[in-house]
Order: C-alpha cells, then sequence, then structure tokens
C-alpha cells in the first residue's frame, strides 16, 4: 500500500511541478482589447522594419501580444512583446 501511495504523491508533485513551469515560461498578457482594434498585423511588421528591426517570425501570443523574434538596428538579437493595439513593447529580451 506504501508504494501506490507513494507513486501517487510522486505523480501529484510531477504535475504540480509542470504546471508551474508552464506558468513560469508563459508570455505577457498585452491587451484584452477586440481584435477590431490591433493594428494591422503587415502595417505593423512594415513600421518595424522601417525602424531597422529584421524580423525572423512574427506571431500572435496566446496573451494577445505580437511577438518578434529577430535583431534590432544595432543588430542585437531580440524577442519583444507588443501590445498590438498601442504598439509599445510590453516585455523585451535583448541577447
Amino acid at each position: 500500500m506504501n508504494k501506490v501511495i507513494s507513486r501517487t504523491g510522486r505523480s501529484a508533485l510531477a504535475v504540480g511541478l509542470l504546471s508551474a513551469a508552464s506558468v513560469a515560461f508563459a508570455g505577457p498578457q498585452c491587451t484584452t482589447a477586440d481584435r477590431a482594434e490591433w493594428q494591422d498585423e503587415a502595417a505593423f511588421q512594415e513600421k518595424l522594419k522601417a525602424e531597422g528591426y529584421e524580423i525572423k517570425v512574427f506571431k500572435v501570443t496566446d496573451g494577445n501580444c505580437y511577438e518578434i523574434y529577430g535583431w534590432d538596428k544595432d543588430r542585437r538579437k531580440v524577442e519583444i512583446y507588443f501590445d498590438p493595439v498601442s504598439g509599445n513593447a510590453v516585455k523585451t529580451e535583448i541577447d
């Protein structure tokens, strides 16, 4: 009986740790605005390119952000989450 409880306890612990890890790696929540209020994706990307960004990947996240992976005007590798309504950066990671 102890082996069953022990296995069950370990399984519950593993599930809990995995759940906490997925929350820790989740991106930010950028907006709750209706998509009709968002900036056009293509126009937004063109604006970033005009500012000197080179976009490798552009996507819409589960947190309602425009996210880019690429390089800034100084050729630094970046990952940036933008509010698709205001266009402001919400979270920036630079390597």
